[in-house]
Order: C-alpha cells, then sequence, then structure tokens
C-alpha cells in the first residue's frame, strides 16, 4: 500500500460551529492529518440544519489545533464569491498559519448560489468559470499587480499585499472527465466521491492527460475521495443516522436551480433505506469499515477523507482513531 492520507470532514450543514470545532480537535487528536470543512450557504436539509460560514470557522479550527491541515471541501469560486476574495482570503488564512491551509475549488451547487439572487448558469458555463476563476486565484496569489480581461472576471490593477508564506494546495472536485482534465491542468490533486472503478479510472485517465499537457508529472498529483460513513453498534440506528442527507443524494440538485432545503429534505425522504446503505459504509465493526475502505485505495486514491453521519460523532472519531487509522498507518510506506 501506497503512502495514505487520511482526513475528517466537519459539515456545517450538520452541526453548529461550536460543536464542530469540538469534532475537529478530537479529529486531531486520534490522529486523522487533513480536516475538509463543507462551504454552503444553504445546506441540504431543513429539519435540525445548521449553516455556518466555513471561512470564519477555519481561522478558528487552525487556532484551536496544531498540525492538522484545513481546508473546504468545497468552495465555489463562480458567483458569491469573486475569485479574487477567495485568493485574498485564504492568502491570509495561509499566512497566519503556513503549510497549513489548502483550498478545495467546484463548479458550485444552486443552493449556494441562486438565494442569493444570482442566475444559475449552465454546467458548461459554470466550467469555463472555475477554470477561469483558478487562473484569477493562482496570479493574485504571486503578488504582482495583474489586470485581467477574462470572459467571466475582471482585475484592474489589482494585487494582494498579504501573500501566503507558503504555496496553497488546490483541489478540484471532479465528477466527470471534462472537470478531471481542467483540475490536471491547474490543481494538486483531484476530488471526487464514492463510485465503481471504471468512473474511477475515466477520471485519471483524464487528470493525467491534463496534467501531461500542461507539463507536470501526474505521478506527484493526489487523488482524493470523500466517502460517506456511518458508525454505531447498532446498524439501523447507524443507518438512519445517515437519513439527513437523503437530498443530497439526488444528482437533479446538483444540476438544476433547486435551492430551498425544504424542498431538498421532501424529495430526500424518497430515498430509501438500501439506496443510503448503497451510498454509505454503514458498519459495526472495524473490519468491515477497513475492507470498504482498502477498496479505494487499491482503486488508486492517496487521500481518503470521511463525512461521517454517526449517531454519536465522538464515539466515531475515537472509533475510527483507535480501530480504523491504525491499520492503515501500518499497511502504509
Amino acid at each position: 500500500m501506497n503512502s495514505l492520507t487520511i482526513g475528517y470532514k466537519t459539515c456545517h450543514e450538520q452541526y453548529q460551529p461550536d460543536r464542530l470545532l469540538a469534532h475537529a480537535i478530537l479529529a486531531e487528536e486520534y490522529g486523522f492529518k487533513t480536516l475538509w470543512t463543507s462551504d454552503h450557504f444553504h445546506p441540504w436539509a431543513h429539519t435540525g440544519a445548521a449553516g455556518g460560514f466555513a471561512w470564519t470557522w477555519m481561522a478558528s479550527a487552525a487556532e484551536r489545533t496544531k498540525k492538522i491541515k484545513i481546508g473546504t471541501a468545497v468552495t465555489a469560486p463562480i458567483l458569491r464569491y469573486h475569485p479574487a476574495i477567495v485568493a485574498q482570503a485564504f492568502a491570509t488564512l495561509a499566512y497566519m498559519y503556513p503549510d497549513r491551509i489548502f483550498l478545495g475549488l467546484g463548479a458550485g451547487e444552486a443552493l449556494n448560489e441562486s438565494p442569493l439572487g444570482y442566475a444559475w448558469p449552465t454546467p458548461k458555463q459554470r466550467v469555463e468559470m472555475l477554470e477561469e476563476a483558478i487562473v484569477v486565484i493562482k496570479k493574485l496569489w504571486s503578488g504582482n499587480f495583474i489586470t485581467f480581461r477574462g470572459k467571466y472576471y475582471r482585475l484592474k490593477k489589482a494585487k494582494l499585499y498579504t501573500t501566503p508564506r507558503k504555496p496553497i494546495k488546490i483541489y478540484v472536485a471532479a465528477g466527470g472527465p471534462k472537470v478531471a482534465e481542467l483540475a490536471g491542468r491547474h490543481a494538486d490533486g483531484i476530488l471526487t466521491g464514492p463510485g465503481g472503478l471504471k468512473i474511477f479510472r475515466e477520471l485519471f485517465h483524464a487528470f493525467e492527460e491534463g496534467a501531461k499537457k500542461a507539463g507536470r508529472k501526474p505521478e506527484l498529483l493526489e487523488r482524493v475521495v470523500e466517502l460517506l460513513v456511518s458508525y454505531d453498534e447498532d446498524y439501523d440506528k447507524a443507518l438512519k443516522s445517515c437519513r439527513f442527507w437523503g437530498g443530497s443524494m439526488l444528482p437533479l440538485f446538483f444540476k438544476y436551480d433547486i435551492s430551498d432545503p425544504r424542498e431538498i429534505e421532501e424529495h430526500g425522504k424518497l430515498v430509501g433505506d438500501k439506496a443510503l446503505a448503497e451510498k454509505w459504509i454503514v458498519a459495526t465493526k472495524a473490519d468491515e469499515h477497513i475492507e470498504a475502505i482498502e477498496k479505494y485505495v487499491k482503486a488508486g486514491f492517496n487521500h481518503i477523507y470521511f463525512v461521517s453521519s454517526s449517531p454519536d460523532e465522538k464515539k466515531f472519531i475515537k472509533f475510527y482513531g483507535e480501530k480504523v487509522l491504525p491499520y492503515f498507518r501500518q499497511h502504509s510506506k
């Protein structure tokens, strides 16, 4: 098994910021190396949901932890965030916490943009906006005066006077070959979710081709997967705890202009227990979790982080820290 980085995700949709902070501190204590955090305006559900602001929370988490690397999964630098503001925010975080901040980027969902009055772009437009935004962000991190006139964004003699002390890694979320190729050309890693081996092969091929086009070495880049997990001694309890995320499992909410969490939650109720169990790693024993995770390591991922919807999140962190992470540390070079 090649070197593997294991991370934990704090989801602002499911917990208020103070509870997430407690989870983050505990995750570092139990051996997680990266801390990914959602960056949404609206959550994926209405009942019992939360909606903290990721960038503010990241500063608190960085201050309360020591070494764990912190970043977003993911920020959409297309509408509600001008890419220059993304560049400034993360440059400041990286200046304050050198070598501990990374930036996950994606083409976004309507639930984060439409509530602020923006017209929801087509998929093609969002991909174009994402690529142009990455170019803007990188140019500004150079610390130079930048004038830029793109299809979607403009800069006029713009300069960041606080720049990162160390380079900030960029990860791009990709669900298809086109964005995967984009990630290969511009990012330090590709990020995707659960899926089959055929899908991963297509993504990795496009990712590697993009890297080669840009004169980069694919083997030096990261392949990151977000895994959905739930743990409890009681299987039914662990499965029921995933119900909160039912709406996020429906592809239409990623494609179309639907942004009301109440509507998303109602549609999510149509997702059956079988579908939840197929998407999520729901298990009561450590070896069951390990077996499910190993499939992704063998598929070629060298960075895995977990979205847990366990009934007791602190118990999950301790369980993984004591029973699951040691296995992968032992078997990783």
